[in-house]
């Protein structure tokens, strides 16, 4: 039997004990952090510290408290970097490939539009020609009326007076795929937020289920230091002891794996920022959820206002129209302006010439044409075109009916969550008192150390369903946000 267990260190705790024989009357629960704060942790043999120990413990308290501020000037720094909710939303909105795909789509759109609108102007161009003969062409003997070498310059405007309004039509089209672009880069806007919302969330359900993990090793590590304790006085059986050490050593694989937990959620949220694979993270934490005090009607009403999807399925119908009326162009002849300029000569300069008489003209036509018989292939493309257009307006429909679908199930499972958040912070509190109680029997001998380690295990578990139960809140209202078509919680 030991007659002291003194100086021992536990998961970042100095435990300071003296004494001999370990009567029970002698067990004082004591604990000193980095700080040289003292409280509680289990009950330890213990007896009076002499002055040189005195000395030395202060010393050692002095140097550790010397070494712990350079950490807080550096955390200071730390903080001043963190992540808020708010900062990683901005960041991704500016990084993302997702939002730079959106705005090249628009750019794109636009000039597209652009492109379009030139249609309906004007449009000039101009050729360049020589040509020469076998010999020169002759009215009378001695009378050249085309020489041997022939150039020619034409300068041609061509204005289009009437193409069955197909350029307004295809105008019009540009226009509403620049719209089309426009709510699809908002949709994608809102779709990432939502993404970085869920990212951050799961990063502090990580960081919380790490915390209780790591609680759950602190607490079954001093179970296991107290039944040894009691082992070497006779007081409890091997396998109790065994038992601790089991669920202690279960406890730290739990904490191994709850840490790489916290690693995925930061990977996927630096994936989404942009930034690299293993920077380290640092986010702001969200302790309690924010009240929500909107109604299930109004949610409806906000989302088939301002759901994206709606808006393009809306320009969809819009455009399905405009190919219908683009079809029917073929049934109108086209009607195009055309003026020429006209310059010759026998030389490069196109200066007239010998044989040349007029080495300068112009002329202006306006032509008429229309394909009247294709064997119904106008027909037919009108009525591809008249389908399309029905099935744009059913899928609008079904975005209605989805939006208001995705609204519900996001409201119900907010419900549930702020409903679950009261339950479980109650059970949270018994699972607590009944740890605290069963840890008190058992410092009595009224309980084992199988009761201790229930109680520790209905604790960690309670604990977990809480933070569950926060996450899923926290998820549940940044998807409703998001079926309400909104980004600001």
């Amino acid at each position: 039997m030991r007659s002291c267990r003194g100086n021992r260190h536990l998961h970042g705790r100095w435990l300071v004990c003296t004494g001999n024989g370990g009567r029970k009357g002698n067990r004082v629960p004591v604990s000193m952090d980095a700080l040289g704060s003292v409280g509680p942790i289990g009950h330890l043999k213990c007896g009076i510290i002499g002055p040189a120990t005195l000395v030395l413990l202060s010393v050692v308290v002095h140097l550790l408290f010397a070494a712990v501020q350079p950490t807080f000037a550096r955390d200071e720094k730390i903080d001043r970097s963190r992540f808020t909710l708010a900062s990683s939303i901005e960041q991704a909105l500016k990084r993302n490939p997702d939002m730079l795909i959106s705005r090249e789509g628009i750019s794109a759109a636009r000039l597209n539009k652009q492109g379009r609108f030139t249609e309906f102007l004007p449009k000039l161009s101009g050729s360049y020609g020589y040509v020469r003969l076998d010999e020169e062409r002759e009215s009378l003997p001695g009378v050249i009326i085309t020489p041997q070498d022939l150039y020619t310059f034409t300068a041609t405007v061509d204005q289009p007076l009437f193409t069955g309004f197909s350029t307004i039509n295809e105008f019009d089209i540009a226009k509403l795929d620049l719209q089309i672009a426009e709510i699809q880069a908002q949709e994608v806007r809102q779709e990432l937020v939502y993404r970085v919302k869920e990212a951050y969330y799961n990063i502090l359900q990580e960081q919380n289920l790490t915390m209780v993990a790591e609680q759950a090793v602190e607490q079954l590590a001093s179970q296991v230091e107290q039944a040894t304790d009691f082992y070497e006085v006779g007081l409890i059986p091997k396998n109790d002891l065994l038992e601790s050490e089991v669920e202690l050593a279960n406890a730290r694989l739990d904490r191994v794996v709850a840490q790489n937990r916290v690693t995925f959620a930061e990977s996927r949220f630096n994936i989404l920022l942009q930034r690299p694979l293993d920077a380290p993270v640092s986010i702001e934490r969200i302790e309690k959820a924010g009240p929500f005090d909107k109604s299930y009607q109004t949610c409806v009403e906000l989302a088939l206002e301002q759901r994206p999807e709606k808006e393009l399925a809306m320009l969809a119908v819009q455009r399905s129209q405009e190919a219908v009326e683009l079809a029917k162009g073929d049934y109108y002849p086209a009607v195009n302006l055309q003026a020429n300029y006209l310059k010759t000569g026998d030389s490069a300069d196109v200066d007239g010439g010998t044989g040349i008489y007029d080495d300068e003209e112009w002329n202006f036509s306006v032509t008429a044409s229309w394909t009247f018989w294709e064997w119904g292939r106008s027909v037919y493309d009108v009525r591809e075109k008249l389908r399309r257009h029905a099935q744009a307006q059913l899928e609008l429909k079904n975005v209605k009916d989805r939006i208001r679908r995705e609204v519900k199930d996001a409201y119900l499972s907010l419900r549930e969550a702020e409903r679950n958040i009261v339950t479980q912070e109650k059970a949270v509190e018994q699972a607590k008192e009944n740890f605290r109680i069963t840890k008190e029997r058992f410092n009595e001998q009224v309980a084992t150390s199988t009761e201790v380690i229930e109680a520790q295990t209905l604790l960690t578990r309670t604990q977990n369903n809480y933070y569950n139960a926060l996450n899923g809140y926290n998820l549940s209202k940044a998807a409703l946000y998001r079926a309400m078509g909104a980004e600001v919680e």
